[in-house]
């Protein structure tokens, strides 16, 4: 992938983020209160292959949401983070009408597997968008918020995967998506 759309992408799922909470935080400390709600993925809690970038994003954000949590609570604010796992939406399915005009040089052999990464999150046993939305805004809105919210199709196998040994992980996701071959 091309350096800027790797910046891209962290400029909008960690920096982004971050700015907001930059802005905001003054704020709630001043009111001793406030609630911050980040957005991070399964896939920062373990990464897939063909997705480096955005899986390193969004494990960053995890990293930063889980420091603010403790920093913040001595001014009253409530840091919640939220692990989607697959949800179907209007970005996921712009990523995959991108992958079409990827040049792939070294990975030219992997072109279909790497589209099936990405169809992946977006497969129709994806969870509706509003589903997931609802359910977040519930759990947020409570008098005392969880910490983390996982939610969405698919955040069972991550768990699992979160705590099985690397091995496991990596013939897992070598299978899932074509890595055992040689090129």
């Amino acid at each position: 992938m091309p350096l800027d759309a790797i910046r891209k992408a962290w400029e909008i799922n960690t920096l982004g983020q971050l700015r907001m909470v930059q802005h905001v935080v003054p704020h709630m400390a001043s009111r001793r209160s406030g609630r911050i709600v980040n957005v991070g993925s399964v896939v920062g809690t373990v990464s897939t292959p063909w997705a480096g970038s955005y899986c390193s994003s969004k494990a960053s954000v995890i990293a930063m949401t889980n420091s603010l949590r403790l920093e913040l609570r001595p001014f009253g604010i409530d840091v919640v983070l939220v692990l989607p796992g697959s949800v179907k939406s209007n970005l996921g399915r712009a990523n995959l009408e991108r992958l079409g005009n990827q040049d792939w040089k070294l990975y030219k052999e992997f072109k279909d597997s790497i589209a099936e990464r990405a169809r992946a999150s977006q497969g129709e046993k994806a969870t509706d968008g509003r589903v997931f939305a609802r359910h977040v805004v519930n759990k947020v809105l409570r008098p005392k918020p969880p910490k983390q919210i996982a939610f969405g199709h698919m955040t069972g196998l991550f768990a699992l995967l979160s705590w099985s040994p690397i091995w496991v992980r990596d013939l897992f996701f070598s299978t899932r998506f074509g890595l055992n071959r040689k090129v």
